[in-house]
């Protein structure tokens, strides 16, 4: 992947990059602003399910570079993304059952950065997220990652069910962490598999959950139900990877 970090400002600069289809991973518009252009923007962000903060002026002129924000500043992806196909065609050339990670309403640029760390070290082939309602691959994700995401490809699809149901068609089985499902110690996890995750608030969204084949969750003894989603996927992760090992043996 290769770098390209875009921070945008100003009204036209903001709105061209949309109407040329580039991909705005959040959107920062001044709280009250009403004028046209500012709607024209609203417009085309909820049309891309871009993630938008309405915020202080003294919040933008913190954020802005250049001191011309016009009351709008957007965050594009540091980097390129992957393809599914490109996904596949790495567990292909590693001669290993894919394993996916699939992220559901994960909105926090820093969890986003944690799971695409995690995944590199679990051996998992690559990550997918939606195009709405998702955080992107900005220079915080990136960070985050710590440098994780030079190996580890992230695709952005439209649609999460349509894409479960295409790799479905490949032999993929998918596991949706939820904490109705069964305890992850007494399923069997192992082959080519795709384990979704989803936001700390909602969880994984009931259609979502629908199209997956079965349900797994961690089993907890504290006062707290949830972990952070970064952390229930590393968990749920090396559960795959003891089961995959444990197999070989």
């Amino acid at each position: 992947m290769r770098y390209q970090e875009f921070t945008l400002e100003g009204r036209n600069a903001v709105l061209e990059a949309f109407r040329a289809g580039k991909t705005i991973d959040q959107l920062f518009i001044l709280d009250g602003s009403k004028d046209g252009p500012i709607q024209s923007i609203l417009k085309e962000a909820r049309k891309n399910g871009t993630i938008f903060h309405f915020v202080t002026k003294e919040r933008l002129d913190q954020m802005s570079e250049t001191g011309k924000h016009q009351g709008v500043i957007a965050y594009a992806a540091a980097y390129s993304y992957a393809e599914v196909e490109d996904i596949l065609k790495i567990a292909k050339e590693k001669n290993e059952p894919p394993f996916l990670i699939l992220l559901d309403g994960i909105e926090d640029p820093h969890n986003l950065g944690a799971i695409i760390r995690t995944a590199n070290q679990a051996g998992a082939h690559g990550v997918i997220i939606p195009k709405r309602r998702a955080a992107g691959l900005t220079a915080t994700a990136v960070k985050a990652s710590a440098g994780a995401v030079h190996y580890v490809p992230v695709a952005k699809v439209t649609n999460l069910v349509a894409t479960i149901e295409e790799l479905k068609k490949c032999g993929i089985w998918f596991a949706c962490a939820d904490m109705e499902g069964e305890i992850m110690y007494k399923q069997d996890l192992t082959g080519p598999i795709g384990l979704v995750i989803g936001g700390e608030g909602e969880g994984v969204s009931r259609i979502v959950q629908q199209a997956c084949d079965f349900r797994t969750k961690i089993p907890m003894f504290g006062a707290i139900d949830s972990l952070n989603a970064s952390v229930a996927m590393g968990v749920l992760s090396y559960e795959i990877v003891r089961q995959r090992l444990t197999k070989k043996e």
